[in-house]
């Protein structure tokens, strides 16, 4: 896969650990917006619940001498920190009789020489408001006041008040750990998300490398165990495989039938045309029945090439293919006594492609060479590896190297056309090679024609692609 911007964004195991890590942190983001939120309203409902009980105690404890004045002992409440200066937790009353309100008529020992500057607002009888604001030593207090009348004509103003500092340390102190959970939490999801996709892509992974198998030439069909999902994929491309076996056999049958069909009335004509030579009919007799021969030949070669090259999982080793044909062009050439020798070269290089399309190249190439070879024919076999990253299989090169008198380099592109042939005393429809440039175009190989090193002869070069050792 490609490692660019493009390859990135076209992976799925990309583009699903992408759509997780964004889903995961935003419901971890949320997740921790409404727990900070739900645990600080818990926080300070308890907060205020517990100062609302020492409201109630301080009113319990409020009462009026003689003269009307409120009077508060402060020895009958509980809490020692209303004895403490600044200890964080403090009362105070103030008389809101008049229009001018007077404050800190009375106020706890712990506020000191200090006192609690209250918003003025107005409050119904009974009715409890809370405020927060600053108190001694800028620490923040959160306030409780209420309203208490001793008689119609007296209104005073109660409030206590007990600072933040602790509660606001405690949410502050869960903000960390709620944080640090839910970045740990994060991190697992992930590494789940991370093991569940490798796992759900790892069949789609063997997919892969069955088809590259397969391409490469190993076998000839998808194999393996897959889950449901992924096995019915297969199934049908080793019936569209087997689909396409069953139509190149049919071709071929197709195609030998009517190769048969036209071979034998071609015949009756060539061997009427040379019982009847004295006449003129017989050498136009006998060139139509040679070029029909030719066409029957290119076009039996070109559906065949049709049908067999690109097929899948075909792998044919080129020493072994190359042992069979010089076996057999020297009983074809006996008589001429020529040395065809092959180099030892690695067995294991292998052609990504048909046996008979492969016999067929190297056939023609090497059968024209012992036509043109004076007294000897060399053959050498190597393996190229793949010229750039992008290209998945390397490359087998095969030379054929005769003695022979060569041609010009003007004349070598003219033999690779249909039909063409430099010496009309040599035997041959002129189709061998034009044959051999088809086939080799068709697998994207190169053929190539040149003069060898020593000067004299032909050299013929095929690059063809290699299957996997």
């Amino acid at each position: 896969m490609s490692s660019g911007p493009q390859g990135l964004m076209g992976s799925l195991r990309f583009r699903l650990l992408a759509a997780t890590l964004l889903g995961v942190s935003l419901a971890m983001v949320l997740a921790g917006v409404v727990l900070n939120g739900l645990f600080h309203e818990h926080v300070m409902r308890q907060f205020e619940k517990g100062l609302a009980q020492q409201l109630d105690q301080v009113t319990a404890r409020l009462s009026a001498d003689a003269q009307g004045q409120p009077l508060i002992d402060a020895q009958a409440l509980s809490d020692p920190r209303w004895q403490r200066p600044y200890s964080g937790l403090y009362w105070q009353l103030d008389d809101v009789t008049s229009a001018t309100t007077q404050l800190g008529v009375l106020r706890s020992r712990s506020l000191w020489d200090t006192q609690l500057a209250l918003p003025a607002d107005v409050l119904r009888d009974g009715e409890i408001h809370a405020h927060e604001l600053s108190g001694p030593g800028d620490s923040r207090l959160r306030v409780l006041e209420r309203t208490v009348r001793p008689h119609e004509q007296v209104r005073w103003r109660l409030s206590v008040a007990a600072d933040l500092n602790d509660t606001n340390e405690a949410v502050a102190g869960f903000q960390r750990m709620l944080a640090t959970s839910l970045a740990s939490l994060l991190l697992l999801l992930l590494a789940a998300a991370w093991a569940q996709v490798a796992v759900g892509l790892r069949p789609l992974m063997a997919l892969q490398q069955g088809l590259n198998t397969l391409r490469e030439g190993r076998t000839t069909r998808l194999a393996g165990d897959y889950p449901s999902e992924v096995q019915a994929l297969v199934d049908n491309f080793n019936s569209v495989l087997d689909r396409n076996d069953e139509v190149v056999g049919r071709a071929r049958t197709q195609a030998g039938n009517l190769a048969h069909a036209l071979k034998t009335p071609l015949t009756v004509l060539d061997q009427a045309s040379r019982q009847t030579n004295t006449t003129s009919l017989a050498p136009l007799v006998r060139e139509q029945v040679q070029r029909a021969r030719r066409h029957i030949d290119w076009h039996l070669a070109r559906a065949r090439m049709a049908a067999t090259t690109g097929l899948p999982g075909q792998r044919v080793p080129v020493v072994h293919t190359l042992q069979g044909l010089v076996r057999v062009m020297q009983r074809v050439h006996a008589e001429r006594d020529l040395a065809i020798t092959l180099e030892e070269g690695d067995e294991r290089v292998q052609f990504a492609g048909e046996a008979q399309d492969l016999q067929e190249m190297l056939g023609n190439v090497l059968d024209n060479a012992c036509q043109w070879a004076h007294s000897a024919v060399h053959i050498r076999v190597w393996s190229e590896q793949a010229v750039s990253s992008s290209a998945s299989l390397g490359r087998c090169r095969v030379e054929i190297e005769d003695d022979g008198p060569g041609m010009p380099a003007e004349q070598m592109p003219r033999v690779l056309q249909r039909g063409v042939r430099l010496d009309e005393s040599v035997p041959g429809s002129g189709l061998g090679l034009a044959i051999v440039q088809d086939l080799v175009a068709v697998y994207g190989g190169e053929l190539q024609l040149q003069t060898p090193a020593k000067g004299r002869g032909l050299c013929v070069t095929l690059r063809l692609p290699a299957a996997s050792a």
